[in-house]
Formats: structure tokens, C-alpha cells, sequence
């Protein structure tokens, strides 16, 4: 499977706001009777139903003929609701093509930068963004509507110019109604007396997005040319660090501009501290943080099981503060993802797949357990939409297939972030083919730029790997591909000893390798 998230050919691993209740039609006036010179009043059409006294039916005098509605009454009606307004950045997961046997790149053992992805997804953040913004609902009173409200912006100018649109258009066509309307109408709304007293489980959705939100923050980054897009992070320690994606901060790296928005409102700068491209993790520090900051709780991704609940919260298309619910639809899920340009490097993951909903601009975001304990970053996903984000395809939306990048190991790269500044990768010292394929990981005859397949004196040399064995399990994963083997070793950590299944001239064999280092992305 692979996904969009950063550009080249990736392999693939197998508000407006509501309208007012319109007033209710008045009784026409009666008419009188041609050939008469007396107007008789027609009986009402529908009588307004009126319920039966709660009493011991009686006798009552007979009464006058009913008297016909005058122009301009109304019944009470029920509110009705005005048309919503819709609202950058998930790897964008699509079935991609096959690829050339060696295309360009470093070896498929994480040597850097990591050869080149056939079709991919798309970020869950990152490009052009999306805000939101325009106006709110109103309501009329019995008598007189009340003025329209403005509601908050979004935070991406795009999408912010087409909600105020939208939101100045049906306020202002909501108040000519009522300006016109000399009946007046009604609205029916439930008392709200109480509900500050309503307590919810704090393990309940609302209870564990409401402890969560305050810890998760909407990031604008914006490169030196103006380019950039909106994704999300959360907080990951007191000192300032919040964690999210590479993708989401790319365009700030060199020299642009980089802010973090919290839930209430307020905003800080921010600079880039680390950042892996491969892994698809970065840390950014906030400028002056507050004293108050509560890093979200890290769960165990190693502990997940497929059907445990899941609540991802992000930026979906700009809409900050975003919560979706789902389950973990699967584990150990081979994924390559790139955005789709054309200079961009692939990224691995051995990712937990959730059907939890997730959009351009969810990038970085947590995706928790039910506890509300992380455990994992969204970062891409599977999309039916061929085009790549701000291609001409449009920006592709969820179809239920969301890839997070496991706490366990976004938890280590992070740290070594914060520690040294550049990302530390495990290697097994050979270069592997990336064409599609379900038999296993081929070592090449041949490495990247003429180099040797298999790096002398390294962890693959000492175990007797040779070109053309092809690697079919990794401990006790199995392996179809060369990107499901990286995303396999990049899982682990430099110094890990694992056990190779691989196969030669049709027999299988069994060989113990000590991973090796490698540091940066270059």
C-alpha cells in the first residue's frame, strides 16, 4: 500500500448560516360571493388543533360561527435550519502503479534519502489548507428577528473567503426575509435551564475529548515565498515540544514562518527542532510558552488490538478542534506516503489503520484510545481520488482508510529529535528492490548511484546476505515488498538483533543481523 505525503513515486506496499424559519403562510382574507353584496366568511382551512381540557366534559353554550383569520396571523411552526457550509493535510493513501526494478535512491535499509515511491496518499495536513468562518445562525423572536452573528474564522484564507461568502450571503438574505415580513414568526427552542448541571463519563467521548483538546494545537506553516498549508500537533512535554508531522512543517524549515494555535484562542510562535523525513516526524518548540502546559498521556501501540475505539482530533480542511470517533480497523499496516511532488521523498510507516475520519489538515493530529492515551499520529490516507492535495483533482477526503504512525516509535524518534536535532535510523546494510510484487524484498545486484547492494562490513555482509536472496520475513512479520521491509526496520532501533527469513535458489534460510545506525536524512 502507499500513500501521498511528500512527492515522487512511491512503491506500493502490498457556513452559512441558517436561514429563518420562513413565517407561516397567512389565512387568505375572505371574499365575498359574486352576487351577493355581504362578504361571508369561509371557515378556517385548518383550524389550529387545540387539545382536550384536562376535566369533566360539561355542556357549553353553543357558539358564534368561527370567525375567519385575519391577513397577517401565523401558527407557531418548529424552527427549521439553514443549508451548513463545508469546510490541507493527510497523506492521501491510492493503489499506485508498478515501478522501475532500481529506481533512484538509497537503499531500501534506510539508508538516506529513501528510493523513490510509486503511487502514494496524501497528507493529512500540510499544502494548501482550509479554514472556516462566516456567519452564524440567528433566530427571529415572536415579533422582531434578532441580528445576525458573526462566527469565528478559519485560519486558512482559501476556504475563509468562500465561508464568509457563503455566511454574509444567507444572513443577509435571512434578514431581508424578516424585513419583509410584517407577520412575524416563531422559533421553538428547548430551555437550556440545567444544562451547565449536565455531567458526562470521563471516559466517554465527550469526556476524553474535552480533557484532550486543550493539549492539541492547529499549526500554520508558511515558507518564505508565502506557501503553506495547516495541520495539527499535540503537546508533548511542559518544556514547550509539541510533536506532529515532517510534512506539516516542512515549508518552515528554512527560514519561514511557523505558528501553533491552542483551542482557546491563543497563539505562538514557533520554531522547527528536529524534523525526519523518513519516519514522517517532527518536533516544534513554541516561543514563550505558557507555564499551564498538560502533554497528553502516551499509550502502548504494541499493546492495540484491531477493534479497539480510536478518537482522532485535528484540522480537517481548516476546521480546527475537530473530533472523529472509530476503531482500529488494522495493525502493522505497510505504508510508503508522499504529497505528490515531484521532489519529494518517500516515507515509511508500519502503521495502525483506523476508519476514524480523517482529512487534509489532520496531519500530526493524535489519534487516542478510549483512555485518551496516544497512540498514534495520523498521517495519511487511502484516497479514491487520483489526484494528489492541491492537484487538479481537488483535495481528496476520507473514505474511511486513515494511517497513524505508532506512538511507540513517533515517541522515540521525538526524543531523539529534541536530544541531537536529526533523526537516528536502523539499517541492515542492503539495497532491496522496490517494484510491486507479494514474494518478498529482492536484494538488488546493484545499490544506489553505482554503490555496492550489499555495504561492506555491514549487518547484512556479516549474516551472508548476498544479491538476489529475497527476504520474506522479519522476525515474525511477513514480508511482501521492499517498502514493507523498511517500514519493518524502521520500527526498530539501531542495536536490535532480528532474525531474517529469506530464500535462495528456492530453498529457505535463517540468519540472526544486529541493526545498524544511520543519522540524518542525507
Amino acid at each position: 500500500m502507499s500513500t501521498e505525503n511528500e512527492g515522487n513515486e512511491v512503491p506500493p506496499a502490498p457556513s452559512a448560516p441558517p436561514v429563518p424559519v420562513d413565517s407561516p403562510a397567512a389565512s387568505p382574507r375572505p371574499s365575498a360571493p359574486q352576487g351577493s353584496g355581504a362578504a361571508t366568511p369561509p371557515p378556517p382551512s385548518a383550524p389550529p388543533h387545540v387539545p382536550a381540557p384536562q376535566q369533566d366534559a360539561v355542556p357549553t353554550q353553543p357558539q358564534g360561527p368561527a370567525q375567519p383569520p385575519t391577513a397577517g396571523a401565523a401558527h407557531p411552526q418548529a424552527p427549521g435550519e439553514g443549508p451548513a457550509t463545508p469546510g490541507r493535510s493527510t497523506f492521501d493513501t491510492s493503489a499506485a502503479p508498478g515501478h522501475p526494478q532500481r529506481p533512484a535512491g538509497p537503499p531500501a535499509d534506510g539508508s538516506w534519502p529513501p528510493p523513490q515511491p510509486p503511487a502514494v496518499p496524501a497528507y493529512a495536513a500540510g499544502g494548501a489548507g482550509a479554514g472556516a468562518g462566516g456567519a452564524t445562525g440567528w433566530g427571529a423572536s415572536y415579533q422582531q428577528p434578532a441580528p445576525k452573528r458573526r462566527g469565528r474564522g478559519g485560519l486558512v484564507a482559501a476556504v475563509l473567503v468562500a465561508a464568509l461568502v457563503a455566511g454574509g450571503l444567507g444572513g443577509g438574505l435571512g434578514y431581508t426575509l424578516a424585513k419583509h415580513d410584517d407577520s412575524g414568526s416563531t422559533t421553538v427552542s428547548a430551555s437550556d435551564t440545567g444544562a451547565a448541571q449536565v455531567k458526562r463519563d470521563p471516559n466517554s467521548v465527550a469526556g476524553v475529548a474535552a480533557k484532550a483538546l486543550p493539549s492539541t494545537v492547529t499549526i500554520e506553516a508558511e515558507s518564505t515565498n508565502g506557501q503553506g498549508g495547516t495541520g495539527t500537533g499535540f503537546v508533548f512535554d511542559t518544556q514547550g515540544h509539541i510533536v506532529t508531522n515532517n510534512h506539516v512543517v516542512a515549508d518552515a524549515v528554512d527560514g519561514g514562518k511557523l505558528t501553533a494555535t491552542f483551542p482557546d484562542g491563543k497563539k505562538y510562535d514557533a520554531e522547527v527542532v528536529g524534523h525526519a523525513q523518513g519516519y514522517d516526524v517532527a518536533v516544534i518548540k513554541l516561543k514563550n510558552p505558557p507555564s499551564d502546559l498538560k502533554p497528553l498521556v502516551l499509550g502502548d501501540s504494541d499493546k492495540v488490538a484491531v477493534g479497539d475505539e480510536t478518537i482522532a482530533i485535528g484540522a480537517p480542511f481548516g476546521l480546527s478542534n475537530t473530533v472523529t470517533t472509530g476503531i482500529v480497523s488494522a495493525k502493522n499496516r505497510p505504508v510508503a506516503s508522499s504529497d505528490g511532488s515531484g521532489d519529494s521523498k518517500a516515507s515509511y510507516m508500519s502503521a495502525l489503520q483506523t476508519d476514524a475520519s480523517i482529512n487534509p489538515g489532520n496531519s500530526g493530529g493524535p489519534l487516542l484510545d478510549a483512555r485518551g492515551a496516544v497512540i498514534g499520529i495520523n498521517s495519511a490516507i487511502q484516497s479514491s481520488s487520483s489526484g494528489g492535495l492541491g492537484g487538479s483533482g481537488g483535495q481528496s477526503g476520507s473514505i474511511g482508510l486513515g494511517f497513524a504512525i505508532p506512538i511507540n516509535q513517533a515517541k522515540y524518534v521525538a526524543q531523539q529529535l529534541i536530544k541531537t536535532g536529526k533523526p537516528v535510523y536502523a539499517k541492515i546494510g542492503a539495497s532491496v528492490s522496490l517494484q510491486d510484487g507479494t514474494s518478498g524484498a529482492k536484494i538488488t545486484d546493484q545499490g544506489a548511484s553505482g554503490s555496492a547492494a550489499i555495504e561492506p562490513g555491514g549487518p547484512a555482509a556479516k549474516a551472508g546476505l548476498k544479491p538476489g536472496d529475497v527476504i520474506t520475513k522479519f522476525d515474525d512479520s511477513v514480508i511482501d515488498s521492499g517498502p514493507t521491509l523498511i517500514g519493518e526496520i524502521w520500527t526498530h532501533k539501531p542495536g536490535d538483533k532480528v532474525t531474517i527469513t529469506y530464500k535462495r535458489d528456492g530453498k529457505d534460510h535463517t540468519t540472526d543481523v544486529v541493526l545498524a545506525s544511520r543519522d540524518g536524512d542525507n
